[in-house]
């Protein structure tokens, strides 16, 4: 019988505790807790509940666990997707929209993991400000737009690869606010300006942070503390391209919504890309983005404890924001419902019919609700599902019990 495919989960649950008794010292508090709570994701270790389908001649039963939710879980990030999704909803216009990404240089990324805070708003800020000053400058679209911006710090191969993803609207306000100003429909602003201010703002902003002494080094690097030393590393950089790159505008603002919530909950390896996990490794499959074709899909296999320090490489500080929202989108003195129904106003002047948007509901007009103790329908008979038992976790402080219920595993009596 083939074995089926391994989850991230169960890598850390079988080979976890070598590499942190192989790793210790070198682990953060912080990548502890996110190994302990998708060990413990959708297990009794975080306690759950029996229910049971009230008709008796279904009686489908199932038992279910509760999930971690925490934001680096493969498997908690689906179902917050669907719910950023949603909410995003009334946030959509009728109006094109581009996918622009900005990628920290290979040099730049190597400091960066020793100062993810710092350096990470810096590319958030150094991104977000060139594309606001490009595509508001007469030259070239010459209004406010749109951002939302997602921070990834992978590549395929799970490597350290820091990269702003930002989905932007075709077109934005004029400076004076009485006009929408529509982009061409295949094109935005130029990628080499782009890549250019990106690059003279990104690096001026690491000298002004280095001074500041917001910046720390250790290891190989330690000796870019030295003021010297860092501006001379960061000097054949100001001669370098940096990579910025633009994508054809999206179908329709469903389109967006649909590809963006794909990035946005993102983890550094999803589950569906794991084939098989042993000692003598873990395979998965990657993507290498130097080939164009079906040829660019490849599978790797690494030592699994390499494989988990790659994947703890991509666990983001505590309380960082790697969604972050710009210009129309930001929420300033003017709050982001105003200037989207400002903005909404000027389409509609265009000719263009910004779609209406309404709470959801369920085809009569009135507030879905659940029967008390109903968790879900029955996926047998459709009836209610009752809870006829709970069971609690054990008091542990990295799993909170507030967190919600996910069906595990499916038995029927």
């Amino acid at each position: 019988m083939e074995r089926p495919a391994p989850e991230v989960a169960d890598i850390f649950r079988d080979f976890g505790p070598a590499w942190r008794d192989a790793s210790r010292g070198h682990v953060s508090h912080a990548q502890l807790k996110v190994m302990n709570a998708i060990e413990a994701c959708r297990t009794a270790a975080l306690g759950g509940y029996v229910a049971r389908c009230e008709n008796a001649d279904c009686r489908h039963t199932v038992i279910a666990y509760r999930s971690c939710r925490n934001r680096h879980c493969p498997k908690c990030q689906g179902s917050q997707a669907l719910v950023w999704m949603e909410d995003r909803k009334a946030e959509l216009l009728q109006v094109p929209y581009f996918h622009i990404v900005f990628t920290l240089p290979t040099e730049i990324a190597a400091i960066a993991y020793q100062n993810k805070a710092s350096i990470y708003a810096l590319l958030f800020k150094a991104a977000s400000e060139t594309m606001l000053t490009i595509a508001g400058d007469p030259k070239h679209l010459g209004a406010k737009v749109g951002i939302t911006a997602v921070l990834h710090t992978w590549g395929s191969a799970m490597t350290h690869h820091p990269h702003v993803h930002m989905i932007v609207t075709g077109g934005g306000v004029s400076p004076d606010g009485s006009r929408w100003i529509g982009s061409r429909p295949d094109y935005l602003v130029p990628v080499e300006v782009l890549s250019s201010l990106f690059r003279g703002r990104m690096l001026g902003m690491l000298i002004n942070a280095h001074h500041a002494g917001r910046l720390q080094f250790f290891g190989n690097y330690k000796h870019l503390a030295a003021k010297g030393a860092f501006k001379a590393y960061l000097g054949p950089l100001w001669k370098t391209d940096w990579f910025v790159y633009a994508k054809r505008p999206f179908a329709g603002p469903e389109q967006v919504l649909a590809y963006l919530s794909r990035y946005t909950h993102r983890v550094a390896i999803s589950n569906s890309r794991l084939i098989s996990a042993d000692q003598s490794g873990v395979t998965f499959k990657y993507k290498d983005y130097r080939i164009e074709g079906p040829d660019r899909y490849k599978t790797m296999t690494l030592d699994p404890g390499e494989f988990i320090r790659r994947f703890l490489l991509h666990v983001l500080p505590k309380g960082f924001h790697r969604i972050r929202h710009y210009g129309l989108l930001a929420n300033t003195t003017v709050t982001r419902a105003d200037k989207l129904a400002r903005a909404r106003q000027l389409i509609a002047a265009t000719g263009q019919v910004a779609p209406a948007r309404k709470p959801p509901e369920d085809g009569t007009g009135e507030e879905t609700t659940r029967p008390e103790g109903v968790d879900h329908p029955c996926p047998h008979c459709g009836g209610r599902m009752l809870i006829i038992e709970r069971f609690e976790a054990p008091r542990s402080p990295s799993h909170p019990r507030s967190a919600p219920f996910s069906i595990l595993t499916i038995n029927t009596s």
